[in-house]
């Protein structure tokens, strides 16, 4: 067996060194290789972990302010006003909100980021000069508050001031009207016959088949304070029974009194011109009176002014 000459052992170390550098060479590519793709899948990570905190961020934006854009809302409704083109944002960013959130399952781009981002400032723009507008109609609307309030007070003062004139008016105008009550004085009664013959009753009784006719004569006493003017004077005639003397085709009627309605037997119209005028009826029953004794009573403007009775057998 021959032995190897030194040359031949010499270039096969020189062939294993080779080798061993190739392999290491080799091997520190891979190595390198494998750190370059752990720092980049590093760097995916953050770069992933970074795009959803901005879109995390970007919703709680969008959040806020809907939230803000909705507080807008009703404040405005508060003052009793709406506003189409702020429930048209609030819509818009509804719907930005639920695109954001879609983004959670899917690539949120920094383009996308951009879009988001400048579309929330323009919001947040008018956001605040719509702010200014509410707190300004905030403003006017405290002072129109104030101001009403003010009228309010001013007008319930009226309000009781023509209240207490109004009383103080009824008042006095009943004590006119008291004032100006007329006054039916030297009150008589005269009994007329069948015959036409007049006789008072005051001699004696008269005998009621004998009586036609009754005549009744006063005079109105003088009254400064009651007015010249057209008065109506009624006169009731009533039976022993109580009932009074009530015919239409007499001239009878209806009037109210202490807020019941009386019937009148006889009804006169003059002008009170304050001379203490005389005054008379002239009544027909036109069937014989009731034996006993007839109460006549004399009203004008409401009041009774005047009373008498006479007796009949």
């Amino acid at each position: 067996m021959a032995t190897e000459t030194p040359e031949k052992d010499s270039n096969r170390k020189l062939l294993v060194v080779g080798l061993i550098i190739v392999l290491l060479s080799i091997n520190g590519i891979l190595i390198y290789m494998q750190q370059q793709k752990s720092q980049e899948n590093e760097e995916q990570k953050e770069i992933i972990k970074v795009k959803n905190t901005e879109l995390e961020n970007q919703i709680k934006v969008y959040e806020t302010l809907k939230a803000d854009y909705e507080r807008q809302s009703s404040e405005l409704s508060a003052m009793g006003l709406t506003n189409d083109s702020l429930e048209t944002r609030i819509a818009a960013i509804n719907a930005d909100l639920a695109q954001l959130r879609s983004f959670r399952n899917s690539s949120f781009t920094v383009a996308d980021q951009r879009r988001f981002q400048q579309r929330a400032q323009n919001l947040e723009l008018a956001l605040r000069k719509k702010d200014e507008e509410v707190a300004k109609l905030q403003e006017n609307n405290e002072e129109l508050f104030t101001e009403v309030k003010g009228l309010k007070t001013t007008q319930n003062k009226l309000s009781d001031s023509i209240t207490s004139l109004a009383t103080n008016n009824k008042e006095l105008e009943e004590k006119i009207n008291l004032a100006s009550k007329l006054d039916a004085q030297n009150i008589s009664v005269t009994i007329i016959n069948t015959k036409g013959k007049e006789k008072e009753d005051e001699e004696e009784e008269y005998k009621a088949k004998q009586v036609d006719r009754i005549k009744l004569t006063f005079r109105l006493g003088k009254n400064e304070v009651a007015p010249k003017e057209n008065k109506e004077i009624l006169m009731r005639l009533i039976e022993p029974d109580g009932s009074a003397l009530y015919n239409l085709a007499t001239g009878s009627g209806t009037f109210e009194f202490e807020g019941k309605e009386q019937f009148y037997t006889a009804k006169r119209d003059i002008i009170f011109d304050n001379t203490q005028q005389q005054v008379s009826f002239i009544y027909s029953k036109g069937t014989p009176f009731k034996t006993g004794k007839h109460l006549i009573e004399i009203y004008s403007d409401g009041f009774l002014i005047g009373t008498t009775s006479f007796m009949l057998k």
